[in-house]
């Protein structure tokens, strides 16, 4: 492809010096991944500057440059030099143009969200899939393009911009009709959805997360708020999608949030709200009444107002469980009327949606109590986890927690994970999650004085278990029949970091190993060894 085709929709070009009319081999923000006739794109990143490297990526053989500062331009030589305001949001589009703009060809759902991001994305899959709609998936834990299915990866949240474009390029050639993009707040502020033309943009909720990276709460929620101002500020000559059954840019918020009155202010052609009831406010578009919980899952009504109304109230009934999944449920049914779906076919995507990877997942190993695997690891998730084990506790059972925080992260996550599991959990186990280059005990640490302000006891109602493995372990063989043991943290994931290594691991295996264990039916070996702190 020549240079300036792929200009053409890059957004704040200052400068361009040299010819535009070369071919590009690739694009790559990588000096190590250039070839000859590559195109570089330098950034300022989190660790390091990328136009360090621009002397590498030469040398390499790049063709051409693009940065972000005036003074590159001599070091770019005979190659083309392409100063822009920001080389993130330049790379998004370059690689939307490199795959030729594939959004342009679906009808395009954003998800984003603290918690449950995954959980509405599927929903909103399966209902599609319900209504025979051909559908593409993008989520935390794998993508779905036709009938293929990738891994998206150890720790991945978003893909990076060239991934994304090129998943979004894999279902245009299937014939997909609606893509789903689950949409972190990193994946917005780093721009790897930067070219992507939403239709429909949902938010779950906004809570306490990642303030590590974003500064505070504020720069947090102005991450998410990106998603939502992209409806209104697409380029208007690839706004359009010629051929798509295109739905009004349609915003889909949580009237139970904070985030409600932040995001309702933003400009969108049509917004949905969603509620948990009568409580949730007046005009919220869908609220849940009559709600059950049992063993089996949940089941309620679905009340539809407004711009979003259906012919009359519909159910639905739901192997999920928790109030939590009452609202994601609720979210995705907003998402998927927007796209033009019926009740029938939301009511049976509900039901169709048995389980998630990692998503209050039961192990049933024919231990005398449950035991489930959960990705909360955030304050709120998991007093939502908390809260939704309590329901299906027997009898005088109690709710057994394992947890721990992870290094290099929010650090008052740790604090407010603490004040979480000692008001809602009967006995909580600290461990291991993703310790990295901090010291683990001080980790620990953090999160069992917190527990101990409110009135918790060591040895009695909490311990600490540097070893998540044996932190398991611990919990099992101290269940009781009735009993609830929750393993909270890592959910899908599929390695856990210590010091800059991601070593293999599943909370699902390791749990499973736990319960034969403890029955008499396991090898004495575990199946993972993690370093020792």
């Amino acid at each position: 492809m020549q240079l300036n085709q792929l200009l053409r929709d890059a957004p704040g070009v200052i400068v361009v010096a040299g010819p535009t009319d070369i071919p590009i081999a690739r694009i790559v923000a990588d000096s190590r991944q250039v070839t000859p006739g590559a195109l570089f794109v330098a950034y300022r990143g989190v660790d390091t500057d990328g136009h360090r490297y621009i002397p590498d990526a030469l040398g390499r053989g790049a063709a051409a440059i693009v940065g972000e500062t005036p003074a590159d331009r001599a070091a770019a030589g005979a190659a083309t030099y392409v100063q822009v305001a920001d080389g993130r949001a330049a790379l998004g589009w370059l690689c939307a143009a490199w795959e030729d703009h594939p959004s342009r060809s679906l009808a395009l759902v954003g998800v984003t969200g603290t918690d449950g991001k995954t959980t509405t994305a599927n929903l909103l899959y399966a209902m599609l899939r319900a209504a025979g709609r051909r559908t593409g998936l993008i989520s935390t834990v794998n993508a779905v393009i036709g009938e293929t299915t990738y891994d998206t990866g150890l720790h991945t949240t978003t893909p990076d911009a060239a991934d994304v474009q090129r998943y979004l390029g894999e279902m245009r050639a299937v014939g997909t009709e609606v893509g789903i993009l689950e949409v972190t707040s990193h994946g917005l502020a780093q721009h790897r959805v930067t070219g992507c033309l939403f239709d429909v943009a949902v938010v779950t909720n906004i809570t306490h997360e990642h303030l590590d990276f974003h500064g505070d709460y504020a720069g947090y929620r102005a991450a998410k708020m990106m998603l939502f101002r992209s409806l209104a500020e697409q380029p208007p000559h690839l706004a359009a999608k010629p051929g798509v059954g295109q739905p009004p840019k349609t915003a889909v918020l949580n009237r139970d949030d904070s985030s409600f009155e932040y995001l309702a202010g933003l400009p969108a052609a049509r917004t949905f709200t969603y509620g948990r009831g009568p409580a949730a406010g007046p005009g919220t578009h869908l609220t849940a009444h009559d709600v059950t919980h049992a063993p089996g899952g949940l089941s309620f009504t679905i009340a539809v107002t407004g711009d979003a109304a259906a012919a009359a109230p519909f159910a639905v009934r739901s192997a999920l469980t928790g109030d939590f999944n009452v609202s994601n449920i609720l979210a995705a049914a907003a998402a998927g009327l927007a796209l033009g779906l019926t009740p029938d076919a939301i009511a049976a995507g509900v039901a169709a949606l048995t389980g998630i990877s990692g998503r209050m997942e039961r192990l049933d190993r024919g231990q005398p109590f449950t035991a489930i695997v959960d990705f909360a690891h955030t304050p709120n998730a998991l007093a939502n986890a908390l809260a939704a084990v309590r329901e299906i506790v027997h009898g005088e059972g109690r709710v057994i927690c394992v947890f721990g925080s992870a290094g290099l992260r929010d650090r008052e996550k740790r604090r407010m994970m603490g004040q979480v599991a000692a008001q809602h959990a009967d006995f909580t186990v600290v461990t291991a999650e993703d310790p990295r280059t901090e010291e683990l005990a001080a980790i620990m640490a953090e999160t069992t004085a917190a527990m101990t302000k409110l009135g918790r006891a060591e040895g009695r109602d909490f311990v600490g278990v540097p070893d998540r493995q044996r932190a398991i372990l611990y919990a099992v063989q101290h269940a009781r029949p009735g009993d609830v043991v929750v393993v909270c943290g890592k959910g899908h994931e599929q390695s856990m970091c210590f010091g800059a290594v991601e070593h293999p691991w599943r909370d699902q295996d390791a749990l499973a190993w736990a319960l034969d264990f403890v029955q008499g039916r396991a090898a004495d070996a575990p199946p993972f060894v993690l370093p020792t702190w």
